[in-house]
């Protein structure tokens, strides 16, 4: 880490930005779920609490914690504890199976895992021997959670923590060659993608957001933007078209994060016109591509009140942004774009061997960016491919137009994203070789209406052995979870190999994408 010798460049922490948030508008309601309401400072104190509650548990700065959390009031406040006690957080996905958040927990050497027991309690026995200790959010009559231990500590304040350069948070990844890789970011990472949001989005004068997606993850980046604007936050811990749409009306909601199904299931949704959703001024999407036909069929639907976010794991939420005035329905091409580069990043598209294309041509989508990673835990091979030549090499490819759009045409990584969620192939793949019934293996994503991407297997089966479809998505849901689990299984007798002897996935997905303009959806 640089040295702190000179401390006139230091910028404020995530933990000094969040007090910077609470304190500016003490009286106002910051949050709303469950019916409830807490204000500002009300948040600050029970946010206070918790630290002393975490401590109580043995908890210091600087330890690693993992959280299991759905959307509600007493998450948010644990996530806040975590930062303000200056612990190294990392969140595991609830859709996750049992073995990767076990992979997880050991891979991070966590000291301990935070879990919402009132919606995950049953992943408490089966993660009890993966890390050292456990703290339930509620826990029961004869075992106090952390909300009650909270409720009668000290809520004076303390000092954050105030080094800009060390490490906040992990964020996990899953291996295009094998397990989940573990990002790590400082401060410095999350400040960035703050500042670039701020600056960059067309806010809401006073956000009143609805949180439709985890916390935990990318709807959890809006949080603090959110709060610093002096909004509300509306928490939502079951998305559906009909619960989305009555909140928008109820509250007057104003700002919103979606993903592309989550749209498409908006349109799709027989009441939508019985709603008055005209309150809505901004609503970001993003985590995977959306349909252009879709999308302007949303627009002629909710009016030019779209931003369309482009980042990843390495370099969260912000790498590029295409504006609502872009949002245009009579520019149909423009609408297959991921935006222009936000002011603060640099973007090239480079070559084999590492230099730029010229306008127009493809190549891969590289960045350099106080927004990105300090690179990957414990995993110096993998750091020296992706920085390679002094760049963040993205995996995605990319053409820039003579305007200077990106349109995103194809992966140069195997990942799939199907439904916002990141599936990589090589998971599934080495999944399904423990299968006593498949010989090989192939996973591909093909186009699919709703999920953008349908996880799709191509099996091998053992020969003198018989497996059903239903089988193999069974297999895979016990071992890694339901996102990863094939949503369509393709029984062949060989897979088509290249010249050198691998699987050719270019052959196996021409099958399915030949006439569409780019190759991932």
């Amino acid at each position: 880490m640089p040295s702190r010798a000179n401390l006139v460049h230091d910028s404020e922490t995530i933990p000094q930005l969040y007090l910077r948030a609470l304190r500016q508008n003490p009286n106002q309601i910051a949050v709303h779920s469950d019916d409830q309401s807490i204000t500002y400072h009300q948040l600050e104190c029970l946010s206070w609490q918790m630290v002393r509650a975490l401590q109580q548990q043995g908890l210091k700065a600087e330890d690693t914690v993992a959280l299991l959390t759905s959307n509600r009031q007493e998450a948010l406040i644990v996530l806040i504890a975590v930062q303000l006690l200056g612990l190294k957080y990392l969140s595991l996905h609830p859709m996750a199976s049992p073995e990767d958040h076990t992979f997880i927990l050991a891979d991070a050497s966590a000291n301990a895992l935070i879990i919402d027991d009132r919606n995950y309690g049953d992943r408490v026995p089966l993660l009890h021997n993966a890390v050292p200790r456990i703290m339930e959010i509620d826990g029961s009559s004869s075992r106090p959670g952390l909300i009650k231990q909270a409720a009668t500590l000290d809520n004076t304040p303390m000092s954050p923590p105030d080094d800009p350069c060390a490490i906040y948070k992990l964020a996990y990844t899953g291996g295009t060659t094998g397990r989940s890789k573990g990002i790590i970011h400082t401060h410095r990472t999350t400040t960035t993608m703050v500042m670039q949001m701020l600056a960059t989005y067309e806010w809401p004068e006073c956000p009143r957001y609805l949180v439709t997606t985890p916390i935990s993850h990318a709807a959890g980046s809006l949080l603090l933007p959110a709060l610093l604007k002096g909004g509300t936050v509306y928490l939502m811990d079951k998305y559906s078209p009909e619960a989305f749409l009555n909140a928008v009306e109820r509250h007057r909601i104003n700002f919103s994060f979606l993903v592309p199904t989550q749209i498409y299931g908006l349109l799709d949704y027989p009441e939508l016109s019985t709603f008055d959703h005209s309150s809505l001024a901004l609503v970001l999407y993003g985590a995977s591509p959306i349909a252009p036909s879709r999308l302007w069929q949303v627009l002629q639907t909710f009016g030019q009140v779209f931003g369309q976010l482009y980042g990843q794991a390495e370099a969260p939420m912000t790498i590029s942004y295409l504006p609502q005035k872009d949002h245009l329905v009579d520019q149909p091409e423009r609408l297959r774009s991921c935006g222009k580069v936000i002011v603060g990043n640099q973007v090239e598209l480079l070559g084999a061997d590492l230099r730029p294309v010229k306008t127009g041509e493809i190549g891969e989508l590289c960045v350099r960016s106080p927004l990105v990673m300090e690179g990957y835990l414990n995993r110096p091979e993998e750091n020296d491919k992706v920085f390679a030549g002094g760049w963040l090499h993205t995996g995605d490819m990319a053409r820039m137009d003579s305007d200077g759009y990106l349109y995103l045409v194809d992966r140069n990584k195997d990942m799939i994203i199907s439904g916002g969620f990141n599936v990589y192939p090589s998971e599934v793949e080495n999944c399904l070789a423990q299968h006593p019934n498949v010989a090989s293996s192939a996973v591909i994503g093909i186009p699919h209406e709703k999920w953008g991407e349908q996880v799709t297997a191509v099996v091998v089966p053992r020969q003198g052995s018989s497996c059903s479809e239903q089988d193999i998505i069974t297999y895979v849901t016990q071992h890694k979870g339901v996102v990863n689990s094939p949503k369509k299984v393709i029984f062949v007798d060989e897979l088509p190999l290249t010249a050198i002897g691998k699987v050719d996935k270019k052959a196996l997905r021409a099958q399915h994408w030949s006439g569409q303009s780019r190759q991932i959806s």
